[in-house]
């Protein structure tokens, strides 16, 4: 049975500063698994975009004396220089303030507006008589009503997730001059996120996590509330076709960002957009502070406007740094950009697949612990072990293998018998398991050549030492094609070593006999807290 592509996409970046760690967790998370995917030979496309549209961005625009297409301009060009500098493989990164994407949301709109999708609806909207503006869901704090947790945005409160309507909010506040705002009324428009009930309860649990679809269920369990997908002026984002003075909220072009992103890379490479949306496994993988958004209105909004809706929404908790939350004064609110001034992207790489799993709990990069776990791990038990084989070979035996007799082959079962186990973890987002049945295999690889001492094993018997290293090598490649998803620029350099390129079915696989290993390249060095401090310095305010 031939298999569907599959459809892969991260969530948009706000267009309002560099992309930092939080953003690159997500994109390390999407880009492992679908390294994988091609590895194991599927059809797989890669596609995120800059979420540029809202209040914010033009108000930021305007502190800085520019207009607000400069603004995302530039931010675009940085984000897709830090993505392409740290090695995540989109097949294209777009911008949701693209001709493409505003004719596929209009496009969607009159279509769902010839289906009778839409209510308008007048209601009292908050109005800020200071700054003379209606305020749109960022530009209001408040206690949220349902947890009761002060200073939280007018549409989502971070601390419960629950998402109301501005007007709900408790003890209301303009964040702009942080006076007390009116109620005035105002018409807009609102999608029937209510006539989707019933789909949505199959829909929910069938593709996400069991902990996302407990979450929904709060929402769920109730009427769901109709969406308004509607903003007054003054407002950055694509005005509303027949209604002048209104434009469309962030939360609907926005994830039509993926299909606008993806459709530039089908005029690029002459292939069917609407073919290829309709025929893939659609992949999101997003925080959990959005699952609303991606679980809700989302697939309603595709399923009305009879287009194929995600197979499964891949959600993560949120990250900390050093046990709290990101923090610049402190100097762990790290760039991706600083970040590579002083490291390449194979440590953190590494050491946030160690993290992942295919929960939504909360995680931890401890500073202390990347420095750790990289040199004790992927250092120390992993490029230890293939540098050691590798430069004694061609030190002390001309870079010649020997063909693996029956003893060595079945010690290299070892290794190789573990691939199916792996790959499930790959394909399950499980990829700390999946690191720790790779150390594993690296511990029994350092156990063999310790126990089999090819350093003194030469000096009686070549021969055997050949035999010993040949293993210790073979060994170390299983460790590399495992780690390839993960590692790619690692991968690559073993791959140049033994000149092949690893696919995940090369585990099954021995090297030919008559291979002669060139001149050994560096694979990877440790790294010390010097030069952590360095990145550390470089994200503090002022530096």
């Amino acid at each position: 049975m031939t298999q569907k592509p599959l459809l892969v996409t991260t969530a948009l970046p706000y267009a309002n500063g560099d992309l930092h760690i939080g953003h690159i967790v997500e994109h390390t998370q999407a880009d492992i698994w679908v390294r994988f995917q091609r590895m194991s030979g599927r059809e797989c496309y890669f596609f995120s975009a800059d979420d540029t549209h809202g209040t914010p961005i033009m108000l930021k625009a305007k502190s800085q004396g520019v207009q607000p297409e400069e603004l995302i301009a530039k931010v675009l060009e940085d984000h897709k220089r830090d993505s392409n500098d740290y090695g995540t493989c989109f097949d294209n990164y777009g911008s949701t303030h693209s001709e493409s994407n505003k004719a596929i949301t209009y496009d969607i709109f009159k279509y769902l507006q010839s289906k009778d999708s839409f209510e308008k609806k007048e209601i009292e909207q908050f109005y800020c008589e200071h700054d003379q503006m209606f305020l749109p869901d960022r530009f209001i704090g408040g206690t949220c009503p349902a947890c009761k947790t002060p200073e939280q945005y007018g549409d989502q409160c971070e601390k419960c997730s629950k998402t109301y309507e501005p007007k709900d909010l408790l003890e209301p506040k303009c964040s702009l001059c942080k006076n007390t705002p009116i109620l005035k009324p105002t018409e807009h428009l609102y999608f029937k996120l209510s006539d989707h009930q019933d789909f949505l309860q199959k829909w929910v649990p069938a593709h996400t996590q069991k902990a996302v679809s407990q979450k929904l269920d709060e929402w769920l369990k109730e009427s769901l509330q109709d969406w308004c997908i509607s903003r007054d002026e003054p407002y950055f984002g694509f005005e509303i076709p027949d209604h002048p003075g209104k434009y469309f909220y962030v939360w609907l072009d926005a994830p039509i960002g993926y299909m606008s992103s993806a459709q530039d890379w089908c005029k690029k490479n002459n292939k069917d957009f609407d073919k290829l949306w309709q025929d893939s496994e659609i992949h999101h993988f997003i925080g959990k502070d959005i699952i609303a958004f991606h679980c809700l209105f989302w697939p309603a909004l595709l399923k009305q406007a009879d287009k194929n809706t995600p197979e499964e929404v891949h959600v993560h908790g949120f990250l900390t740094v050093n046990g709290a939350k990101m923090s610049k004064s402190k100097g762990t609110f790290i760039l991706i950009k600083d970040y590579l001034k002083f490291m390449e992207p194979t440590y953190l790489r590494y050491y946030l697949a160690c993290k992942l799993s295919a929960t939504v709990d909360d995680f931890d990069f401890s500073l202390e612990d990347f420095v750790n776990r990289v040199n004790s791990d992927l250092i120390g038990k992993i490029t230890n072990i293939g540098s050691r084989g590798f430069q004694m070979l061609q030190k002390k035996l001309d870079g010649k293998l020997a063909p693996l007799d029956g003893d060595s082959l079945k010690l290299l079962e070892r290794a190789t018998s573990r691939s199916q186990e792996i790959s499930a973890y790959y394909q399950n987002c499980e990829f700390s398991k999946a690191m720790v049945a790779i150390r594993e295999v690296a511990e029994d690889a350092n156990k063999y050549f310790d126990e089999t001492a090819p350093w003194k094993l030469i000096k009686t018997d070549p021969e055997a030492t050949r035999q010993s290293l040949s293993l210790t090598i073979h060994w170390f490649r299983v460790l590399a094609i495992y780690l390839k998803p993960v590692i790619p620029e690692f991968a690559k350099k073993v791959e140049a070593l033994l000149s092949e390129e690893f696919s995940w079915d090369s585990v099954q696989t021995t090297l030919d006999p008559t291979l002669e290993i060139p001149t050994f390249s560096h694979l990877a060095t440790r790294i010390d807290q010097e030069t952590l401090e360095k990145i550390i310095e470089a994200g503090k305010p002022g530096e």
